[in-house]
């Protein structure tokens, strides 16, 4: 009915108004350059240039469908199914084939979206966090190698010769000040069927009724493969979204 269709108008032009400007790639790249010893600085222009075409296809189907509601344009067939997935608060598939994997309603979608752009230009104007926010990155991969091959080439090691050793750390990301001389803390994930003991440092038993639970903040620490330390663990699947399950790039990494 003239409700709904007042309300997906109402949300379409509220998401335009929420997109800020692409990422200027070419300043950010005169303030933090290519440099073979920080490998990071790669990882910020890369992850801006994969959120600008992001933001490209969501801007323009908006704008497209914006003028389509107001009588001025014919919605194309691509952008009237996204029409009708914003009407039921869902995101569009146009968006999701540009997209990182997500699984949440339209409307919290533009607002992650909005921190993970905040995370970037922070990263920009201030420069590299103390703690990374990891399920804020785009290809999170490229991220957790950068920092792998920034302890290999300051060591002069083959970067097949080294990989993440792990320790957890305390539950407020705003405590650390600095990064760690070697490897990343990252926050930003979450445990599902159990729990944290921030005192002991371990697994615990779920609390009533609480599925899921905000992991510690971890340092991932690079070192030598024959050099891990050998203690009691679980070995964790970490998945980006709910789905359980991924498909595998040919890059070998997983899409989740």
């Amino acid at each position: 009915g003239g409700g709904a269709e007042a309300a997906t108008a109402n949300a379409v032009t509220q998401f335009l108004e929420k997109l800020p400007a692409d990422f200027d790639i070419e300043a950010t790249q005169l303030k933090w350059p290519v440099k073979y010893e920080d490998s990071m600085n790669t990882v910020l222009t890369q992850e801006m240039t994969r959120f600008n075409k992001l933001l490209v296809v969501i801007r323009d189907s908006l704008k497209a469908i914006n003028l389509a509601i107001q009588g001025l344009s014919i919605m194309s067939s691509e952008n009237d199914a996204a029409y009708r997935s914003l009407a039921v608060g869902e995101i569009p598939e146009l968006w999701k084939k540009a997209s990182y994997p997500s699984l949440k309603p339209v409307a919290s979608y533009i607002t992650d979206l909005d921190a993970r752009l905040n995370m970037l230009s922070t990263w920009c104007d201030v420069g590299v966090p103390p703690v990374f926010w990891m399920s804020g990155f785009y290809f999170v991969q490229s991220f957790l190698t950068a920092a792998l091959q920034n302890y290999a080439r300051s060591n002069n090691y083959p970067i097949d010769e080294v990989s993440y050793d792990y320790q957890p750390m305390g539950m407020d990301p705003a405590e650390f000040k600095t990064g760690p001389k070697d490897g990343v803390y990252i926050r930003g994930l979450f445990i599902e069927g159990c729990d944290w003991d921030p005192h002991q440092k371990q697994l615990c038993e779920s609390k009533p009724k609480m599925l899921f639970t905000d992991a510690p903040v971890f340092w991932l620490i690079p070192r030598l493969n024959n050099d891990h330390l050998n203690f009691p663990h679980y070995n964790c699947p970490v998945y980006r979204t709910m789905d359980r399950r991924g498909v595998l790039a040919t890059t070998g990494h997983s899409t989740n």
